[in-house]
């Protein structure tokens, strides 16, 4: 069967499908899944309720329940009730979280240049540009709907 040209959406979208799978593989490297490592990315910036989580991460609240109970138990996130509010949890990431985190993201990177490498890339600038324009765009696109 012949080949069908895409269009620079579609194989965009086929090149971001194919890097999830990398960024997957370098964090099992360091043993996060992409789920606990984007909660762990999320509370980078400070505390956030589950249920502000489960909004960010795009998941129901019980998946953040599992990935928070997972968490939890290896001492990367603590989890508080909101003064007033016993209903609502407050997620905390400890200094192991933070450690985990940073060497999640050292395995991306790494895993990120030695493909670059493999691969004869010529311009990985332009590449990581790239990704840090969809990374503002998402994080903008959030908070625009946290304000709506």
């Amino acid at each position: 069967m012949a080949t069908r040209p895409l269009s620079i959406t579609a194989e965009a979208a086929r090149g971001a499908a194919l890097l999830a799978k990398r960024v997957e593989i370098a964090l099992g490297e360091v043993d996060l899944t992409p789920p606990q490592y984007r909660l762990l990315a999320l509370l980078e910036d400070g505390r956030s309720t589950a249920t502000y989580a489960a909004e960010r991460l795009a998941v129901s609240p019980p998946s953040v329940t599992a990935i928070v109970d997972g968490l939890v138990t290896r001492g990367l996130v603590t989890r508080e009730h909101v003064e007033g509010d016993r209903r609502r949890v407050a997620l905390h990431m400890t200094e192991a979280g933070l450690a985990a985190l940073v060497r999640g993201d050292a395995a991306i990177a790494a895993k990120l240049e030695q493909l670059a490498v493999d691969s004869g890339a010529g311009d990985k600038t332009a590449a990581g540009e790239a990704l840090g324009w969809w990374y503002d765009t998402i994080q903008s696109d959030y908070t625009s709907r946290a304000t709506r």
